[in-house]
């Protein structure tokens, strides 16, 4: 089973790429992010069509993030488990089978020490928040139906992957130029700790639990040749939790597909799990 996060960075403008894409690679499960299409213009029926279920959250314009799955996607929630009305469409969370799938596109934060700044930092904390609830109350609590087998399902433990756009260089390593970023927006230390907490609860950052080449990236700016140079960041991921870590059998980035004609400023970030 194939997973994979991709920052499309505007839906509508590379509907195209993403569906010749799907066609090719026939993943299991695409969260996408920066979707920046209102829930009324997705392509929901093109995407049945093309065999995946859909579940999205957006706004016009700016961010906006969606789950695609060629299983039924069920037990849909697009915010955060506090329901603190936020009018940024950067959560929504889906189950597929046995597993609780999040899609998140994370606040870029503009500056260090900036209103954004503070904003992404409390976003972090309520997301840590809110994977620790799901990780605690399990599938089969939120599935508990009344009857002889009630306390099995009560047991039951949830697969949980949260893949995204986390604007955060987890490592040294996820950056081209670990000097030139080092304190920057995307880089700082506060961020990075941010990041690493929402690990702590028991996620896997399954990019780094198989070797890959240097300069793995995902994020390169459209300015100054940062591709052709690989000048790039890695600020995307897909986590999951421990049970589902250990079936992780591979990952990687589809550097690929930032290349060509008008491409997302992202490539798609991987990993496979055995079932």
């Amino acid at each position: 089973m194939r997973v994979v996060s991709w920052n499309i960075n505007s839906l509508r403008k590379r509907q195209d790429r993403l569906f010749e894409w799907l066609g090719q690679t026939r993943p299991e499960i695409v969260c996408l992010q920066e979707t920046k299409c209102p829930d009324d213009q997705f392509p929901a029926l093109a995407l049945q069509a093309a065999g995946y279920d859909s579940a999205y959250h957006g706004e016009k314009s700016y961010n906006g993030v969606a789950i695609l799955s060629k299983t039924k996607l069920t037990e849909v929630r697009a915010s955060l488990c506090d329901e603190v009305v936020d009018p940024q469409a950067r959560v929504i969370a889906a189950t597929v089978g046995s597993m609780r799938v999040y899609s998140v596109y994370a606040p870029n934060g503009q500056a260090v020490g900036s209103p954004a700044y503070k904003y992404k930092l409390e976003w972090y904390a309520r997301l840590r928040e809110c994977l620790k609830r799901e990780s605690a109350m399990g599938l089969g609590a939120r599935k508990l139906q009344p009857g002889p087998d009630h306390r099995q399902a009560a047991d039951a433990t949830v697969d949980l992957v949260v893949c995204g756009d986390f604007n955060v260089a987890p490592e040294d390593v996820d950056v081209h130029d670990p000097a030139l970023w080092r304190g920057a927006i995307m880089c700082s230390d506060a961020e990075r700790r941010a990041f690493h907490q929402l690990c702590d609860i028991g996620l896997r950052d399954t990019l780094r639990l198989h070797p890959q080449p240097s300069g793995v990236f995902t994020w390169w700016d459209y300015r100054m040749l940062a591709f052709p140079k690989n000048r790039g960041l890695r600020i995307d991921a897909v986590l999951a939790s421990e049970n589902l870590a250990r079936k992780c059998a591979a990952s990687g980035v589809d550097r690929d597909l930032r290349k060509g004609k008008d491409p997302s400023d992202h490539a798609p970030i991987w990993a496979e799990f055995r079932q």
